[in-house]
């Protein structure tokens, strides 16, 4: 079943499922890049008859889309999982090493046990189940696709919402990127608590 006009997103678990594999797991991150905030990271098991139009990578769709594919998912979903690592954790392992964290924590509190993960980007280190990494896999997989979804639309609420802790910095209009206006708040200001310390050296006298 085609759920795009130029790609199926379906084919690499339609591979899997006629391989033996039953539950198929997706797994993405998101917020790798932000100056502030967490890294989030989702993983879910979709139910192949169930499949939803118009899942692709979050980063193509616009927030309204995300939003309402976000509530789909998680009605449609076998099961599923979201993880964060916060921002001195991200100090001190690194973003690398925060994201696989997150990917690994939100793995294991699934609800059912993977027959394999499949990950966006490169295989996480440690993980006790069999995984295939995929380069650009939120635009190949399904799975991954609905990861996506979840991780970016949890990631984004969850700034909005504590951004009126921080109302200086104005998190609920960049989200912790790096933006011209973000920029010019930290050099007049200083961090906060939820800065990356590790990725302002460039930007701040640290």
């Amino acid at each position: 079943m085609r759920l795009s006009e130029d790609e199926n997103y379906f084919e690499i678990e339609e591979k899997l499922l006629n391989e033996g594999y039953r539950f198929i797991c997706g797994v993405d991150e998101a917020g790798r890049g932000p100056l502030a905030g967490p890294v989030f990271a989702a993983a879910v098991v979709m139910d192949r008859k169930r499949i939803i139009e118009g899942v692709r990578d979050s980063k193509k769709l616009t927030p309204k889309k995300r939003e309402k594919l976000f509530e789909e998912i998680i009605k449609e979903s076998i099961a599923y999982s979201v993880a964060m690592v916060d921002s001195k954790v991200i100090d001190e392992i690194n973003i690398n090493n925060a994201t696989f964290l997150a990917m690994k924590n939100a793995i294991e509190n699934l609800k059912i046990e993977p027959d394999i993960v499949l990950v966006d980007g490169y295989k996480i280190p440690n993980l006790g189940f069999n995984q295939r990494a995929i380069i650009k896999g939120d635009r190949k997989s399904y799975s991954i696709a609905c990861a996506s979804i979840l991780a970016k639309v949890s990631r984004d609420r969850y700034i909005v919402e504590i951004s009126s802790k921080y109302p200086l910095y104005k998190f609920e209009k960049h989200k912790g990127y790096g933006t011209k206006e973000h920029i010019e708040i930290l050099q007049k200001y200083g961090p906060c608590e939820i800065h990356r310390i590790s990725f302002l050296k460039n930007i701040l006298s640290l």
